[in-house]
């Protein structure tokens, strides 16, 4: 198996969206019940193209297949795609803020296999030649373990609250980077 990391394009969006909910569905289990699972899809799992606007998300390929995503912003939303944005979405400052790890998704056939780990490492870079000095995100139950063997901490627990109802608990983590 050889993965290859690029920068996402606009052509990608029509492949995410197919890895989105696939990688949502199986590596959710156990940790939400279906209803938050599928309310998360609908109201903040999606693409965030302003990601791929701004050069910060990268798209892992096995011979040509997307098999995992994920990112980082240097723009003020922590989390959600397309479809959770109603506004403009402000750049953060490194001098003073967090650029934030976003919309991590693997598919399944292809979970712990060091997918995750090396999106997360080219992020930290690019973050970090960027002029970041700490990063931070909002991680779903079942990322909590990734973030934390990269070497982020808890800050808080939340519970985000979804426009049906449900609510969705989360880990809001941080870590510095030299």
């Amino acid at each position: 198996m050889t993965i290859d990391l690029r920068l996402a394009t606009t052509d990608d969006i029509p492949a995410l969206q197919e890895l989105i909910p696939v990688s949502v569905r199986a590596l959710s289990q156990g940790y939400y019940t279906p209803a938050q699972i599928e309310s998360a899809l609908i109201h903040v799992f999606g693409v965030d193209t302003q990601l791929i606007e701004d050069g910060t998300y990268y798209v892992a390929e096995d011979t040509g297949q997307i098999v995992g995503a994920g990112g980082w912003s240097k723009r003020k939303t922590l989390y959600g795609g397309d479809q959770s944005k109603g506004e403009a979405d402000p750049l953060l400052d490194p001098a003073r803020d967090a650029a934030h790890i976003r919309a991590f998704y693997v598919h399944p056939d292809w979970a712990r296999r060091g997918i995750g780990s090396s999106l997360m490492r080219a992020c930290e870079l690019a973050a970090r030649e960027a002029g970041f000095t700490r990063m931070d995100l909002g991680s779903t139950l079942a990322g909590e373990s990734l973030y934390a063997a990269m070497g982020f901490h808890v800050r808080e627990r939340v519970d985000i609250s979804l426009p049906d109802g449900q609510s969705l608990p989360a880990a809001m983590m941080e870590k510095q980077i030299q």
